[in-house]
């Protein structure tokens, strides 16, 4: 019982230290919990079912009943703002997850056993790296065929370098360490090595990757969308709403393109940001200079 009535305590005051250090980024931590909650109630607070057309009121600038204005078919484009935020961050936050850990254990790995191992680890991920991540991900998610699950894969692919040579350079500096050594010294064996004493120490590393990511993820998922090749219709998200915008004429009605754009550019701002107040409070040589 003590220790669950603690534990709440304990994150409320870890929380209360985040934001007394970063304000700027405890307050988009704030936004970008908003986000996340608008996206997981979306049944709930949609004013109209986001892929429902209504015939009567097609191409209408923002009014009383549609406040964000209807698309050219007549759907609510704040209920497909709001559905659009559930694909975009079930994609990115799946993806992130995915790539950043296949990639955390990957260098884990690397950078422990070394030698020839981690030479050709090294030239794997400098190959995936030599790729724009846009570009990369559209190649993967083209050769694949469209799908949700498609995406998350490619999107998850071009994280995997940065997880890997960023937690690798983590580990060569922890494994000359002495408590390492005198591990070793013991007779632990390589598993219990890597992941009893190196990887509680990458924990840091690894959400900073992940919250950073995230923006750049979500960058990546609307520009799939906004090409063709993300999440087909009718699922509503931010990237395919533009490219629905530009179908609409030479002009596109501004609303098609203002509020879809300023969800992703709030997003990205907010989890970049997030992650920024994340590295300067666990980064030991940033404590100092927040």
């Amino acid at each position: 019982m003590s220790a669950t009535i603690a534990l709440p305590g304990r994150m409320g005051r870890s929380l209360w230290y985040f934001a007394r250090r970063a304000p700027m980024s405890a307050f988009w931590g704030v936004v970008a919990a908003m986000i996340l909650i608008m996206a997981i109630t979306a049944p709930l607070i949609t004013p109209f079912e986001p892929t429902k057309s209504d015939f009567r009121a097609m191409s209408k600038p923002p009014y009383e009943k549609h406040v964000f204005g209807t698309d050219q078919i007549g759907r609510d484009t704040l209920s497909r703002v709001i559905y659009g935020s559930r694909a975009s961050l079930t994609v990115a936050i799946s993806a992130v997850l995915l790539g950043t850990t296949v990639g955390a254990l990957w260098g884990m790995a690397s950078g422990y056993f070394g030698g020839r191992f981690d030479i050709v680890s090294q030239r794997i991920l400098e190959f995936l790296q030599s790729f724009p991540d846009l570009i990369l991900a559209m190649a993967i998610a083209m050769a694949l065929g469209a799908g949700t699950g498609t995406v998350i894969v490619a999107i998850a692919i071009t994280r995997i370098p940065f997880g890997g040579r960023v937690i690798r350079a983590v580990v060569l500096s922890l494994k000359e360490l002495q408590y390492v050594e005198a591990a070793r010294g013991l007779g632990a064996s390589h598993l219990r090595m890597m992941f009893r004493h190196i990887l509680p120490q990458c924990v840091a590393p690894y959400l900073i990757l992940a919250t950073t990511h995230l923006g750049v993820a979500i960058i990546i998922e609307a520009s799939l969308g906004f090409l063709g090749v993300g999440i087909p219709p009718p699922t509503p998200t931010w990237g395919n709403m533009l490219a629905d915008a530009l179908n609409a004429g030479l002009i596109p009605p501004w609303w098609l393109v203002l509020f879809p754009g300023m969800a992703i550019s709030i997003t990205v701002l907010a989890f970049n940001l997030l992650g920024d107040g994340i590295r300067d409070v666990l980064d030991p040589r940033l404590r100092g200079a927040i």
